[in-house]
């Protein structure tokens, strides 16, 4: 980080790289349901319609098929469209759109087109949103060869990722973790969270300031256990990593297609065990790949099998919201049955 910084939340953060990107390329749109007028139901976008007109930020109809097939459109003709889907569990619709043309597009035109476009969606659950406001759906994405998929775990890094997924030159889809956009999380629900301003990960670059895709950050550095995480579930293993006193590493994967898996293999050569952590259903969910690189790569360094700590294999229970996330004990009891292997 360098020059000046402003400390601010994750969506203070994302409206000022979209502020960022539009006021440097007139090429930039953004638009979505409710994203104009109103600035989006997280008010992510919120002034953009007023500061750069509603040719360049504006409303859509509820039609995320139309959404995101009109986003293609745009950015095969030579636009860099910015569209956001209001809840990741509304993408479903418009899945094939994203799956059979814009992941697609440069290599079925021999590399004539490209699709540089960004879907930005609120991902997991913490706002008592229920079934049809809470799924983590990345792993759906990581399956799809041509897409890039991202998850913040702060303000600095939403700013900075934004804007290299804009600038990108293929599709990108940015999940950001809903618990995250208004303050920090200590990986607890039911404890008082210290405000921003007092926070680290709060400051942010306020120039045109990018993180590149595809690179992990170490956020704690430990010689005992690697612990594999993003969004959301980074402060839970902070918090987990506290509390057992284990000298745990923890990755922030940050990207998850292209996956750093240089910084992951390093990191469990040097630890010989490994705990992967993720939010969304535990059957074939990304952590599955996880662990599967892990053994591949780190098979004669490893002291211990590598542990998943996920959410349940079921459809998701708004009663039990809080008892279906991975929590601080949960994640606990998997890096002590690490260490006594």
């Amino acid at each position: 980080m360098s020059g000046s910084t402003t400390r601010m939340t994750m969506i203070e953060a994302i409206r000022t790289a979209h502020d960022l990107a539009m006021e440097r390329d007139d090429k930039v749109v953004v638009f979505g349901e409710d994203v104009g007028y109103f600035g989006g139901v997280f008010r992510c976008t919120a002034g953009l319609q007023k500061k750069y007109g509603s040719h360049r930020c504006f409303d859509a109809p509820i039609n995320e098929s139309g959404i995101v097939g009109a986003a293609i459109g745009m950015s095969t003709y030579g636009l860099k469209p910015v569209v956001e889907i209001q809840f990741a569990d509304y993408v479903y619709p418009a899945y094939d759109q994203i799956v059979s043309e814009a992941a697609r597009m440069r290599h079925r035109s021999g590399g004539q087109f490209t699709c540089p476009m960004v879907i930005r969606m609120p991902t997991g659950g913490g706002i008592f949103g229920g079934q049809t406001h809470s799924q983590s759906p990345e792993a759906l994405f990581t399956h799809v060869s041509g897409l890039k998929v991202v998850v913040p775990s702060s303000p600095y890094d939403a700013k900075g990722l934004l804007l290299s997924a804009i600038d990108d030159p293929d599709p990108v889809i940015f999940l950001e973790p809903k618990r995250l956009y208004n303050g920090p999380f200590d990986g607890h629900h039911d404890r008082p969270v210290t405000p921003w301003k007092n926070h680290p990960l709060g400051e942010v670059p306020d120039g045109y300031e990018t993180i590149p895709l595809g690179k992990a950050a170490i956020r704690r550095e430990g010689s005992e256990v690697t612990i594999l995480a993003y969004g959301t579930m980074v402060y839970v293993a902070e918090a987990a990593a506290k509390e057992t006193g284990i000298d745990a590493e923890i990755i922030d994967l940050r990207t998850l297609l292209p996956l750093d898996i240089e910084a992951i293999t390093e990191s469990v050569k040097k630890t010989g065990r490994c705990v992967v952590i993720h939010e969304a259903t535990r059957t074939s969910g990304f952590g599955a790949e996880l662990s599967a690189t892990v053994q591949e790569a780190c098979f004669y360094h490893l002291e211990a099998p590598v542990l998943r700590v996920t959410g349940w294999d079921t459809p998701y229970p708004h009663a039990q919201e809080w008892a279906y996330f991975p929590g601080p004990d949960r994640v606990g009891r998997a890096l002590r049955e690490v260490m006594e292997d």
